[in-house]
């Protein structure tokens, strides 16, 4: 379920993952109740998620809603449409690895993780789930993967270099992998 909000000159995209039924056992019967997760991004590279627990599900998803918008992190994107390198992001027992991909690929990724690069505005990107697949821990990895990503930008500023000098680097290593690859291949 995907909804698109307008707010302040920003299109900000509402994804729905999952909605889960909870009961607790009183002295008087049964309470019901409903926990629902939700990621926001306006599609270019602003994400967050939340979660949110209501006696009606349509509270729990604007509970959720809320706390996604509040929650909203930027994230550096290569070109507007993948992420700069190949990461690793664990939470619990949920593992994810994200790779980035050449300009046409699409989105690669199953369950919540493609809600959270479509909502983050990657549209070239290939993702692997590994271990869990409760939608909570997932996200939460996925999170923790795009947080530590790094554009050249910031990795020049620390280093007080040239962008230039860090992207030609990166390129020659990518490069000198590929030959090796090749070699591997023929032989």
């Amino acid at each position: 379920m995907s909804k698109q909000v307008k707010n302040n000159n920003t299109e900000i995209v509402e994804r729905l993952i999952s909605v889960n039924k909870v009961s607790k056992t009183v002295k008087g019967g049964k309470n019901l109740s409903f926990a629902a997760l939700v990621v926001v991004g306006d599609k270019n590279g602003k994400v967050g998620f939340g979660k949110g627990n209501a006696t009606e599900v349509t509270d729990a998803k604007n509970k959720a809603f809320e706390a996604a918008k509040k929650a909203m992190t930027k994230i550096s994107l290569k070109e507007g449409r993948t992420v700069h390198h190949d990461i690793f992001g664990r939470f619990c027992s949920a593992k994810v690895y994200l790779r980035s991909a050449p300009a046409g690929t699409g989105v690669i990724a199953g369950g919540p993780m493609r809600a959270i690069f479509e909502c983050a505005g990657i549209r070239d990107v290939v993702a692997k789930s590994v271990g869990t697949s409760n939608p909570y821990n997932m996200v939460a990895a996925t999170f923790e993967a795009l947080k530590l990503l790094t554009s050249p930008k910031i990795i020049a500023e620390k280093r007080s270099k040239e962008i230039s000098e860090i992207v030609k680097r990166r390129n020659l290593a990518l490069h000198n992998n590929v030959e090796k690859d090749k070699k591997e291949v023929s032989e």
